[in-house]
């Protein structure tokens, strides 16, 4: 299932996924952040407090970029149920200098257009098992133009690890994304031509 930006995607027991761009997510930041505070709570990640209010500083920022994307899954009642962003990579991207290896250049070649970064995915706990991870993921790149996705993943998180292997990312190397984080997998997505796409980001399915 896609749909593209602005158009709403329903699917069982009433829940719906939204695509979103920069300002809508950004008036919606609040059940973005309900969502990411309790999915990302959890181990192995055990966000605090301040980690959430670090993020949606950063959530802030990558609002206000022109590639910037979003999706909103809620039930039926308008509950936020799970959410999902990203943006494309600009030619400075620092995103590969963070892997332990270096890839070649080829690889961490970045133009513009090319890679969308998927920042973050995740379906809050007692809504998981219901396909929403995967709706999300659909919706989101329905509205991405670009070659291929790039994500970093938490190894320890099975349920991630298993849902993005299945939607066809492979692993590309390992990376410490940011100062005292854990070591993550670094996964790449080869996007196939056109528009329609079926699924093959972190994540908390």
């Amino acid at each position: 299932m896609t749909a593209p930006e602005g158009v709403t995607a329903e699917g069982p027991e009433g829940v719906t996924v939204d695509g979103l761009d920069g300002p809508a997510a950004g008036r919606a930041e609040g059940d973005f952040a309900l969502v990411y505070a309790e999915a990302f709570s959890e181990p192995p990640y055990r966000e605090t407090r301040d980690d959430v209010t670090a993020a949606f500083r950063r959530f802030r920022s990558q609002t206000r970029r022109r590639t910037f994307r979003a999706v909103l899954a809620r039930a039926a009642d308008g509950t936020p149920v799970g959410m999902a962003y990203g943006y494309v990579l600009g030619p400075g991207t620092g995103w590969w200098d963070s892997l332990t290896e270096p890839v070649s250049d080829e690889m961490r070649r970045e133009d513009g257009h090319r890679t969308f970064g998927l920042m973050e995915l995740a379906v809050r706990p007692r809504w998981r098992g219901q396909g929403i991870a995967r709706r999300l993921h659909e919706t989101l790149l329905g509205a991405v133009e670009a070659e291929r996705v790039l994500l970093d993943v938490h190894p320890a998180s099975a349920a991630a690890q298993a849902a993005y292997r299945s939607w066809g990312y492979r692993k590309v190397g390992e990376a410490i994304p940011w100062d005292g984080a854990a070591l993550h997998d670094v996964l790449v997505l080869d996007l196939s031509p056109g528009p329609a796409r079926d699924s093959r980001s972190r994540s908390r399915t």
